[in-house]
């Protein structure tokens, strides 16, 4: 049964397994992006609105509560709810208002998601640069990767991760065969094996909270995404819904928690996959940032046959390389290499080059061991002012970033407004649902800023993150303090929302 409100642009399909409320969102949202609902506009109540489609006030309660969170609807006291989002270039659309306060410019940046683009070498980046220009032009692409670079990630892979791929660089020419391909880079990969390994309508797992620019690649290629939740251990394979086709994860460091997976955790995994006939996607965008012990064995090297291994310079060089790899099963390789060819799509080579000039020379090897010295100190200045300040945070000792819960959706988006008015920008837990947000709090990251702004900056987050971690909120798992640390809300309802994230540089 399908009804239609006669006021607003919505229809709720009563026989989808899809909650009403999510329906309701989803309806209202599309309704403000594409300009059916403008700035301005007023909404009926919750009432209202409960009547007109015969449905429980908590329905509409629920989803313009999600809205509300997003900023697609404000309530005005004693007037009623109205949009505030209009679609880009609408007649009507009005500036974002900038919260006073330092502009992005020269606020210091502690968002996660970019590079120490700083500490690159500027002389061997200039080397490797006119190494690769001394290869000349090639007369076609070479749809695998070329074979220097996919010798270099090989040797990458089993230096730094332990994972011993087949190379057979001399059995095909353009690389037919490998199990291991170059990529454009994470989300490049991921569309690639949405449009070449699955169709549309399949359902795909994602870390909830997770990768929001991997869940929009899939659901843009047609996919069905679901949440699948995690904890201290990381994602919970028990948890994972029915029917998934594909389960998309970053087991060596949760992202944005930070946590890794454990070893049960990872067997459990796998052999669920293994019997269900899952396909595991494994993100492992900054694996080779770990200061505290060696990292667990990937999921590629326990389970070669379910498992496609996801990597990237991204994180350790910078994503404007456009370059990553992709480590699968035959099968796998075979369907995306059909794929490139029929869409005459290949990765570009002038980053692949620029990477094997820089490892011909020692220049990678010198900048990783430089990498890792440089973000575990900044960890460990950041850790050691939070635990003397007796602030909890999440994250194990690794990667370019960590995080603070906090115990509210309010109390998140108030830190996040006044680190902008002390000129300081902030990245929130909500953004990194793909359904209701569970988890409230910012991820800090390190890389981006210089040490110089992470130092003076120190004293002015401290106090904005004491005042917002100040409130009792629900209990979370931390790495300091027994006292309780931000994390869930009633998962009765989960609503897909859809959110702007211009300081990810991606993967």
């Amino acid at each position: 049964m399908v009804s239609e409100s006669p006021a607003l642009p919505v229809i709720l399909d009563r026989a989808s397994p899809t909650p009403l409320a999510v329906q309701l969102a989803e309806e209202l949202r599309a309704a403000a992006g594409d300009g059916r609902l403008r700035s301005g506009d007023r909404l009926p109540s919750t009432r209202a609105l409960a009547v007109q489609l015969n449905v429980s006030r908590t329905v509409t309660a629920a989803a313009y509560e999600q809205l509300h969170a997003e900023g697609w609807i404000t309530g005005k006291h004693g007037s009623g709810t109205y949009v505030t989002t209009a679609p880009p270039g609408s007649p009507r659309a009005r500036p974002r208002v900038v919260p006073t306060g330092a502009d992005e410019g020269s606020a210091v940046d502690l968002r996660p998601g970019s590079p120490w683009v700083e500490g690159i070498d500027r002389s061997a980046w200039r080397r490797a640069w006119r190494g690769a220009a001394d290869a000349g032009p090639m007369s076609r692409p070479v749809r695998a990767g070329l074979a220097g670079y996919r010798a270099v990630i090989a040797e990458h892979l089993l230096r730094h991760r332990g994972l011993r791929v087949n190379e057979a660089l001399d059995g095909f020419a353009d690389g037919e065969g490998e199990s291991v391909l170059a990529t454009s880079g994470t989300t490049a990969a991921v569309t690639e094996l949405a449009a070449a390994v699955l169709k549309r309508g399949d359902v795909v797992a994602v870390e909830e909270p997770g990768y929001q620019r991997a869940v929009d690649t899939m659901r843009a290629a047609g996919l069905r995404v679901l949440p699948a939740p995690v904890d201290a251990d990381g994602l919970l394979p028990g948890a994972v819904p029915a029917g998934t086709k594909v389960v998309y994860c970053s087991p060596a460091h949760q992202y944005p928690l930070g946590r890794r997976m454990s070893a049960a955790r990872r067997v459990e995994l796998v052999a669920r996959a293994r019997r269900e006939g899952w396909l595991v996607i494994e993100d492992d965008y900054d694996g080779e940032l770990r200061y505290d012990v060696a990292p667990l064995p990937l999921l590629a090297a326990l389970a070669p046959d379910v498992v496609v291994h996801l990597g990237t310079t991204s994180k350790i060089l910078t994503p404007a390389l456009g370059i990553g790899w992709m480590v699968a099963p035959p099968p796998i390789i075979a369907a995306v290499l059909a794929y490139r060819d029929a869409t005459g799509t290949s990765p570009a080579a002038a980053g692949q080059l620029v990477l094997v000039e820089l490892a011909r020379n020692g220049d990678l090897g010198r900048h990783l061991r430089r990498l890792r010295r440089e973000l575990s100190d900044r960890r460990t200045l950041l850790v050691d002012a939070l635990i003397q300040a007796d602030i909890p945070y999440l994250g194990d000792d690794a990667g370019a970033h960590l995080v603070i819960p906090v115990p509210t959706a309010e109390a998140e988006r108030t830190l996040i407004t006044d680190g902008h008015t002390h000129g300081i920008l902030l990245d929130g837990l909500a953004r990194h649902h793909a359904a209701r947000p569970t988890w409230f709090g910012v991820a800090l990251g390190y890389a981006a800023c210089s040490r110089t702004q992470l130092t003076t900056t120190i004293p002015s987050l401290l106090s904005l993150l004491a005042r917002a971690t100040s409130h009792d909120g629900q209990s979370s798992t931390t790495n300091h303090s027994a006292r309780s640390a931000g994390g869930s809300a009633s998962a009765a309802e989960r609503i897909p929302r859809k959110r702007n994230r211009p300081e990810d540089t991606g993967r």
